[in-house]
């Protein structure tokens, strides 16, 4: 069975990185759920089919986590002690941020009345899939040696990656509504 002790990494056993080979990620995740999937226990105990569903869940779980940037960010800070979604700070104080994000949520508004929005929105989509891809670099970077002040930094940057997803997840919302308008 499954070890439910273990974090994600040590699951899945990948470095405890922020950088993860995804392939390799994916690998291991289609290894395990073909060994965990509960169709395998149908004739097993209550019990056995119990925990391997709960084992097929978990595993889930931990490949979505690693899988995406920011979720795998949230979750290592949480392995150093820190807890994202408790914390009372959700926004960030960086204010030319704050800015340059007000301007790319007008530019997602003004799409709308675009002659061509769908140009706008992947061109908005491309920007952001670059600025998250620094932000990604950045955090990696600091969470790399967990000093006190690279974990500040390290906050910082998760939140700033919540407003990136939080816009890239509008743009494809926005898309979406096009979509069904015509």
């Amino acid at each position: 069975m499954i070890d439910f002790s273990k974090n994600y990494f040590e699951l899945f056993e990948l470095p405890n990185d922020y950088t993860v080979d995804q392939e390799q990620l994916a690998q291991r995740y289609r290894e395990m759920q073909r060994v965990m999937h509960p169709d395998r226990f149908a004739s097993a105990t209550d019990q056995e089919r119990r925990l391997s569903m709960q084992g097929a869940a978990l595993i889930n779980e931990a490949y979505q986590t690693l899988k995406d940037p920011m979720l795998r960010a949230k979750y290592q800070l949480g392995l150093l002690g820190v807890d994202m979604d408790a914390q009372q700070q959700g926004s960030t104080q960086d204010m030319a941020f704050l800015m340059e994000q007000m301007a790319l949520r007008e530019r997602l508004e003004q799409a709308r009345s675009d002659e061509d929005p769908y140009q706008v929105i992947d061109a908005l989509k491309r920007d952001l899939k670059q600025q998250l891809a620094v932000l990604v670099e950045q955090f990696a970077d600091k969470i790399a040696a967990p000093e006190c002040e690279n974990l500040d930094a390290a906050q910082e940057l998760v939140r700033k990656m919540q407003f990136m997803q939080k816009l890239h997840h509008d743009a494809e919302s926005l898309e979406a509504e096009l979509d069904e308008a015509y």
